[in-house]
């Protein structure tokens, strides 16, 4: 059996290699207490940018979680931003513990990404959805069917990036973007979308499976 690799996400390295040289510096000049305190801080982005291989579902009718996090809530709504047809939208809120590189939820082609400038209210909250910077991925899949990805920004993240762009062929499980420092992902699934899932759940991106779309 193979084990999964960590790596890092590439845009992590420039916030790690700063921490550690001010890490480097501060113990060189003797600053023994304000050294392990950088070790401390470069230590926690190391780990914030890391960016674990995942073993997704091989069953092309699965949908699989876009984030690692906790479900915040789901509900049926009239979508009239994305994918302007009434759908599932799942929330999932992404604390400054999880890793925050995003995944595609379902294979499909990328119809269009929708940029958002916004605020930055808390990630967790009701305002965060309609007012927050966000990047919006939208899926078109066979049948006339859509999902959209919605990366939203947080209290503190600052930075919303998508390594997609409108053409992409997109693949279950491959990776979508990342976003820094906290933050929540929204997917909005066709209704006849059946899932295995509960709000309050923990989920893993793209090993969880949310549910089947025949």
């Amino acid at each position: 059996m193979l084990t999964p690799k960590v790596p890092v996400a590439q845009e992590g390295y420039p916030f790690i290699w700063y921490s550690a040289f001010a890490t480097l510096i501060l113990t060189i000049l003797g600053y023994q207490l304000f050294a392990g305190l950088m070790f401390i801080i470069t230590t926690f982005i190391l780990a914030f940018f890391r960016d674990p291989e995942r073993f997704v579902s091989p069953d092309e009718n699965d949908v699989v979680c876009p984030a690692d996090g906790k479900i915040i809530s789901i509900e049926e709504v009239e979508d009239d931003k994305f994918t302007k047809r009434k759908v599932l939208k799942v929330c999932i809120f992404m604390n400054v513990f999880n890793v925050h590189v995003n995944r595609l939820p379902f294979s499909g082609t990328v119809e269009s990404i929708q940029y958002h400038p916004g605020k930055f209210y808390s990630a967790d909250s009701d305002k965060a959805a309609l007012e927050n910077e966000y990047f919006a991925t939208i899926l078109s899949l066979p049948g006339d069917r859509k999902i959209a990805v919605v990366q939203i920004a947080g209290l503190i993240a600052r930075r919303i990036i998508c390594w997609l762009e409108p053409g992409d062929v997109a693949i279950k499980g491959r990776r979508l973007g990342l976003i820094r420092f906290g933050s929540r992902v929204d997917l909005y699934l066709p209704l006849e979308t059946k899932l295995t899932v509960v709000s309050g759940q923990k989920v893993r991106a793209g090993e969880t499976v949310l549910g089947r779309l025949e």
